[in-house]
């Protein structure tokens, strides 16, 4: 089942200029987009063939989608992202899934839109390292334009209609009564709904939950379980350690989160909530 999505210039209610998207179930009806760079197919074609395109790499063995790959939700199966000749950087790629949706990018937050966010890959020495100019030469188009076929593409990857959203929208059904009792702990004594939250599960905002190195931004739960390892630096290889670290109250520390405290759930209580991660799991897919 598809919904379809309005997309309207940001602070503009008029839907007279908002464009549509098909996307799968639960998602948000309304996502903004800059007045600046309205979403067009002609730019999202540009967009996705630059997305997988090598030359953007210093030595064209790099694109955007080696690190965001369209079979894991966006993302790779490395600790941490890893760009030209092996060069290693120091944070896990993010699964870029409904970040149409996002109001901070980069896992410390310093993007405030997708326009700022995805020509800094290409310009990092661990990433791509080409200067943007040359990568825009070297495809035949402008920077600006590059930029923003690139944002557009990216505003396009959503996911949804996964037996959450099913189950949200009145289909009993959707989730069994592992799962159930799992969605239960996840609003409730588990406190996972203080941070992961709303349409996308997350709020957005940085914390530190204890993982170590400062505050980071708050990942979205979506696709979550197809996708690992986990946290910002890769350092949990399994939903099981993701949970067993946050019923332990994470890593004490001066600016730890006062909402991260010992939970002390039982075996029975950690396999459900993993079976209700499990069915966040649902229906990735791109372009207009």
């Amino acid at each position: 089942m598809k919904w379809p999505i309005l997309f309207i210039a940001a602070g503009c209610i008029d839907t007279t200029h908002a464009q549509t998207l098909s996307v799968p179930l639960g998602l948000d009806a309304f996502v903004p987009v800059p007045a600046s760079n309205p979403l067009t197919r002609d730019k999202v074609e540009l967009g996705k063939r630059l997305f997988f395109d090598k030359r953007l790499s210093l030595d064209n063995t790099v694109s955007c989608a080696t690190c965001h790959d369209p079979k894991l939700a966006y993302t790779d199966t490395r600790k941490l992202a890893t760009g030209i000749d092996g060069r290693v950087g120091d944070r896990r790629s993010p699964r870029l899934v409904n970040r149409a949706f996002g109001r901070a990018f980069f896992w410390d937050s310093r993007a405030a839109t997708l326009e700022e966010q995805v020509l800094q890959p290409i310009s990092n020495p661990n990433e791509m390292n080409l200067p943007v100019e040359t990568a825009a030469a070297r495809v035949g188009v402008s920077r600006e334009a590059m930029r923003d076929a690139l944002a557009s593409y990216v505003r396009t990857i959503v996911s949804g209609d996964s037996p959450y959203d099913r189950f949200i929208a009145g289909d009993h059904q959707a989730l069994n009564a592992e799962q159930r009792a799992g969605f239960r702990l996840f609003r409730g004594q588990a406190g996972c709904a203080l941070c992961h939250l709303g349409p996308t599960l997350t709020d957005e905002k940085r914390h530190d939950t204890g993982v170590g190195g400062g505050a980071f931004k708050t990942p979205s739960l979506r696709e979550v379980a197809r996708t690992p390892p986990y946290m910002h630096d890769g350092s949990l290889a399994t939903l099981d350690d993701v949970i067993d670290f946050y019923d332990k109250g994470g890593k004490p520390g001066p600016t730890l989160d006062p909402d991260i405290q010992p939970l002390n759930l039982k075996a029975a209580e950690k396999a459900a909530l993993k079976a209700f991660l499990q069915a966040l799991n649902g229906t990735v897919r791109d372009g207009l």
